[in-house]
């Protein structure tokens, strides 16, 4: 697992402290994890619904799919 260092404004710093306390996670980084892993899962569902609006609108692509990325 690697580290990083990220810069917060008061407000977020706060909310994560608030989270500590309540007991949503044992410490902070747990919260920012959960707060990525959820942000994560929101784009995955996202796409999905994305993709599915797109096929509604006959913007799918079919056939070879080789064949289809030689020509992008």
């Amino acid at each position: 697992m690697s580290t990083i260092s990220v810069p917060l404004p008061h407000p977020l710093e706060s909310f994560i402290e608030r989270m500590v306390k309540r007991g949503a996670a044992s410490t902070k980084a747990e919260v920012v994890r959960q707060a990525l892993a959820r942000y994560a899962e929101d784009e995955a569902v996202e796409s999905v619904l994305r993709a599915q609006q797109e096929l509604r609108e006959g913007k799918e692509i079919r056939g070879d799919l080789r064949e289809i990325l030689k020509k992008m």
